[in-house]
């Protein structure tokens, strides 16, 4: 089966990655620091937002397009994937603004997407 719906979710996800690492890119220019953070504050933050959604994002699509692979509702894909871009767009939000309530609501979001695709796939492979 030909995956039609995570494909785009992923080109976003992707964009956005790009969008975070030019957050560290663009301190990393102004703070001269080649390697790790140099003690820089701001720094440290934006690469640990960049470097949370990178632990996180690749292992939520994958799931989420075996999902899709094995023949799962149209909508059902399509939630858990939205529901992966907002949360993490929350998370990241959060840790960079540090708000607490964004930060939480993005990893109980990435969490649900990845319990929730990990679910589906046991059910539908080992009768769960």
């Amino acid at each position: 089966m030909m995956l039609t719906i995570v494909p785009i979710y992923a080109a976003v996800l992707a964009l956005a990655y790009v969008v975070l690492a030019g957050r560290v890119i663009a301190v990393r220019r102004t703070a001269r620091v080649s390697l790790g953070s140099g003690g820089d504050k701001d720094l440290e933050q934006r690469i640990r937002v960049h470097g949370n959604f990178a632990e996180y994002v690749p292992l939520a699509l994958i799931v989420i397009a075996f999902v899709e692979a094995q023949g799962a509702p149209v909508w059902y894909v399509h939630a858990l994937s939205l529901v992966l871009v907002a949360a993490r767009a929350a998370h990241a939000y959060g840790l960079s603004t540090g708000t607490l309530r964004l930060r939480v609501l993005g990893v109980i979001g990435t969490f649900a997407v990845l319990v929730g695709a990990s679910l589906s796939l046991l059910r539908h492979f080992a009768g769960i």
